[in-house]
């Protein structure tokens, strides 16, 4: 006998495994962010909201960027949750993207969404 799963159950297991699909990068550490910037890393700040639509449509583009640049270091930022990690960056909203080369921001965005328009901010710390 073959058992199919419930709708309830794939909506469920969806809940959980979507979140998880879209995430790139690390979590921020304080401590590794500091390392990569000693190291002069090329380094991007995701700031993101589980909820922000625009959010979630830059994290194929920055997942594409990390695969494909190995000396870019990605940090996740959540929005909701990090306020330290906000003030720290003067981030007002969600959907920021800031790029480092070592200690120096060279350049940043908010709600951008044109993968041309993201990999062009990153390449500014390449």
């Amino acid at each position: 006998m073959r058992v199919l799963p419930s709708v309830s159950g794939l909506i469920a297991a969806a809940a959980i495994l979507l979140p998880l699909a879209v995430q790139a990068g690390q979590p921020f550490d304080a401590a590794a962010f500091q390392q990569a910037q000693a190291a002069a890393k090329t380094i991007l700040v995701d700031v993101s909201a589980p909820w922000c639509p625009t959010c979630q449509a830059q994290k194929p583009t920055v997942q594409a960027l990390e695969q494909s640049q190995p000396s870019l270091v990605v940090f996740d930022v959540d929005f909701d949750t990090a306020k330290d990690v906000l003030r720290r960056f003067k981030v007002q909203y969600q959907s920021t993207l800031i790029v480092f080369k070592g200690a120096t921001e060279v350049g940043r965005s908010t709600g951008e969404t044109r993968p041309d328009a993201i990999r062009a901010l990153v390449a500014k710390g390449l």
